[in-house]
């Protein structure tokens, strides 16, 4: 099957289908056991992501069991600081572990963008054995997280509730700050690009603390850099879609949607369904289901299935979730979701 008869790249389009195409943000994750016995041969998360077998295996397992319309590569958007010199590791219960940067001095040890991709040939080589080994109908998405989104587990060394670390670094040392979103905007070209290059038909940036950033600071850090990494995406591959993810930002979505190009929005479960329609009527609208209903389901999981589906269905929809599924949610609650929305 040609990659624009896929259902997922036909809403990208711009096709309203009568039924929407499905996925789910970390699809392949905690909640499946067979994900959790791939992980514990792995060693350590880190280990599975630079595993070309084992991260192939778990990106396929939700496809093998749920038939989703797209598999997400699985890896983790700190791997790009990774490769770019920063020290990074997983304290098991608590998250990511980095080093950090907070002064020019910091700065200077990190290495040039274009030196990422011998520590990130592995994911580049997952790509390839995905495309090779994905059905046919099954797009494949590959990812990045957004530049502010990165810099702020850079500024802080780990995951904050409120990403004050980076924002004070902005008022403080902005000249320092900006250079780090530089270098990050720029290795995120080159690892999308080479992503692009592998396989992936589809590439989403993740903003996950968009919301974070107050209205100047949204356009410097949120808009700002989304729009180079599309411009610079489309100059070499004007036939992959990008969905963008700015996370959090409310109204925000639309001047983001207008400003940066991004074929698709995933939208929070904050988001009206019907405003995002009126606000962003010719993008294609990705989401945005509570993850807590597929640890609740019942009923209740049906009918919001259901309502999101229908709230919607005015124009090209991808149906997802408002953020990732939770390692507590039930595969069964998966497969009634995919009931309710497949009918």
């Amino acid at each position: 099957m040609r990659t624009a008869e896929k259902r997922l790249m036909r809403a990208l389009a711009g096709e309203t289908l009568a039924v929407p195409p499905v996925w789910m943000m970390r699809q392949a994750g905690r909640y499946l056991p067979e994900y959790r016995a791939t992980r514990a041969k792995a060693g350590s998360f880190l280990d599975l992501c630079y595993d070309p077998d084992l991260a192939t295996q778990v990106t396929l397992q939700p496809i093998r069991r749920y038939g989703f319309d797209a598999a997400i590569l699985f890896a983790d958007i700190l791997l790009v600081p990774q490769a770019l010199g920063a020290d990074l590791r997983f304290v098991e219960g608590e998250g990511p572990r980095l080093s950090t940067v907070t002064g020019a001095e910091d700065l200077a040890r990190l290495g040039p963008a274009d030196a990422i991709h011998e520590t990130l040939a592995p994911v580049y080589e997952t790509v390839r054995r995905l495309r090779a080994e994905l059905p046919a109908e099954t797009a494949l998405i590959g990812f990045a997280g957004a530049p502010w989104t990165v810099a702020t587990y850079m500024v802080a060394g780990r995951g904050t509730p409120d990403q004050a670390p980076a924002r004070r670094l902005i008022y403080s040392d902005r000249a320092v700050f900006d250079a780090l979103i530089e270098r990050i905007t720029e290795a995120t070209i080159a690892y999308l690009t080479r992503q692009i290059e592998a396989g992936a038909e589809v590439v989403k940036l993740f903003d996950s603390w968009a919301g974070a950033l107050p209205g100047a600071e949204f356009e410097a850090y949120c808009i700002g850099p989304a729009r180079r990494i599309v411009a610079a995406l489309r100059a070499v591959a004007p036939e992959v879609p990008v969905i963008g993810f700015p996370r959090g930002a409310g109204g925000g979505y639309q001047s983001f949607a207008e400003a940066t190009g991004v074929r698709a929005i995933a939208l929070d479960t904050s988001v009206d369904p019907a405003w995002a329609r009126r606000a962003m009527p010719g993008v294609c609208l990705q989401g945005n289901l509570d993850p807590l209903l597929l640890v609740t389901g019942g009923a209740a999981l049906d009918a919001a299935t259901r309502a999101c589906v229908a709230a919607f269905g005015g124009g090209p929809h991808v149906f997802n979730l408002g953020h990732g599924i939770t390692p507590d949610a039930d595969p069964a609650n998966v497969e009634r979701m995919l009931r309710a929305i497949r009918g």
